[in-house]
């Protein structure tokens, strides 16, 4: 098994905080994109999920 899946197994802080960000950046490039309606509809929720996730994940131990 990977060190990214134990790491999210044990609730540690570097794979989660790594989930976190990725939500984050993809809510922001769903905001940015010009396409398709749905994905813009919820890249408010996708983006706020990612920062929650953050904060909360930002006091899990290393």
């Amino acid at each position: 098994m990977s060190s990214i899946f134990t790491g999210l197994l044990r609730l540690r802080r570097g794979p989660w905080e790594m989930l976190a960000t990725i939500l984050i950046a993809l809510g922001v490039l769903m905001l940015m994109q010009p396409f398709a309606i749905v994905l813009y509809s919820y890249s408010f929720v996708v983006t706020l999920i990612g920062t929650v996730m953050f904060i909360i994940v930002s006091h899990f131990p290393e």
